[in-house]
């Protein structure tokens, strides 16, 4: 009896002491599942944080790829810019030496001209002082006007196509032959906002020497012209030249007394009107810069020679 009790109790015993240590093996795997949760759960935030800072490089990577883009483009555009400025540079350079050219050839004009006019006085030295009167009058008046081509050519060289801008020295006066594409509105008289710029650079020119005078002459070509504001080719020339005495007159202030205007019509052509081309070479405008009539009378007039 004693024995069988024994063995119960050995036997519980037993059974108490397995049933202990599997608690503590449990609670040690509990702790161990626990801890591995919460490496888990630290690694996933990990992982977030590389994913977000992969999306912001992501983020970047483009930012940059279109800045760089960006850059392409405007060092492009520099580079564009960079040869227009190289352009234009060289047209500069071409207009200077034309403007050279120009010069020289007024300069070998004129030296021809006073040659030509040597001789011919040479021949007349021995007649009377009027004869000197007027040799000194032709070569002041062609250093004069010699002077102003030069002045107007410089002036109005700027910014003005070589084409629609003609300046021309002829014995005694200065010619410039001004294209209606660049006065006047089609088939009218009205002018353009560029007459008044091309007018206001003359008009600079003029008011510098009031001892000239000034007529403008209008042009057309043969095509005929018929409406309320104008009856025939005549009444167009004669109102275009109009047009241009008034805004020398009214926004230039040149005095009324040197102007003159004067209409050619159809007539005094400088090129066929058969073609395009020719019938725009004939629709023109020309201003005359003169000496005024009475210092011509005056040369003319044997009293007026000094003693």
């Amino acid at each position: 009896m004693r024995s069988s009790v024994k063995f119960i109790v050995f036997l519980c015993l037993g059974l108490f002491l397995s049933s202990c240590v599997s608690k503590k093996k449990f609670v040690s795997l509990r702790t161990e599942l626990e801890t591995a949760n919460k490496d888990l759960g630290k690694c996933g935030e990990n992982l977030n944080d590389y994913m977000n800072r992969l999306s912001l490089c992501d983020k970047d990577r483009e930012k940059l790829r279109a800045e760089f883009a960006a850059s392409q483009t405007e060092l492009r555009l520099r580079q564009e810019q960079l040869q227009d400025l190289k352009d234009q540079v060289a047209d500069v350079k071409n207009q200077r030496d034309k403007q050279v050219t120009q010069v020289g050839d007024l300069t070998v004009l004129s030296k021809s001209a006073n040659d030509n006019i040597k001789e011919t006085l040479s021949q007349l030295e021995k007649k009377d002082r009027y004869i000197h009167l007027l040799q000194a009058a032709k070569t002041k008046a062609d250093s004069i006007n010699l002077a102003l081509a030069v002045n107007l050519k410089g002036v109005l060289a700027e910014g003005l196509d070589d084409k629609d801008v003609d300046v021309k020295v002829d014995k005694t006066v200065v010619f410039i032959n001004l294209s209606d594409k660049m006065l006047y509105q089609s088939g009218s008289a009205n002018l353009t906002p560029k007459a008044n710029e091309v007018l206001g650079k003359i008009a600079k020119i003029i008011n510098s020497r009031p001892d000239l005078e000034v007529m403008v002459e209008g042009y057309t070509d043969d095509v005929a012209i018929k409406n309320a504001c104008m009856e025939d080719n005549w009444d167009l020339s004669v109102k275009r030249s109009t047009s241009v005495v008034r805004v020398l007159q009214k926004n230039y202030n040149i005095n009324p007394n040197r102007l003159i205007a004067a209409g050619r019509g159809q007539y005094n052509t400088l090129a066929g009107n058969d073609t395009a081309e020719g019938r725009a070479i004939n629709r023109r405008t020309r201003i005359i810069i003169m000496p005024k009539l009475d210092q011509f009378y005056d040369l003319l007039n044997p009293k007026n020679v000094p003693d």
